[in-house]
């Protein structure tokens, strides 16, 4: 089982900026992406970013996002330390959520496997 650990959350106020970061035990299977999800207070978990790091054990690199977040996050892989990054900027309110990295199967947001969370909040 790929164990992966989060870090960097926190609290800004709106318009600010954090990167996060996940680094995993293993690297995963190429059909698998790795993607950072969210929980809102009382709502569901949800997606924002997604990368595929392996294609046809070519190192690729595609990513995608939801239409609220596009623009704003950017998730990078550094294939050398297995760690992913979520660079979020002009956070609003509503980005305010438990973050957590996972590993997917790619396409999908279902969870293979996930990191304990780190809090992000943001400020009016």
């Amino acid at each position: 089982q790929v164990q992966l650990v989060e870090s960097g959350g926190g609290s800004v106020p709106a318009g600010g900026s954090l990167r996060l970061s996940c680094v995993a035990s293993a690297y995963i299977a190429s059909t698998q992406c790795m993607a950072w999800l969210r929980q809102p207070p009382g709502k569901e978990r949800e997606g924002v970013a997604r990368i595929q790091v392996v294609v046809g054990g070519t190192y690729y690199g595609t990513t995608y996002y939801p239409d609220s977040v596009k623009g704003r996050f950017t998730i990078s892989h550094d294939h050398a330390k297995n760690t992913v990054f979520l660079q979020m900027t002009n956070l609003r309110v509503e980005d305010t959520a438990i973050y957590y990295c996972a590993a997917v199967p790619c396409g999908t947001w279902d969870v293979n496997y996930r990191g304990q969370g780190t809090q992000v909040t943001v400020s009016s």
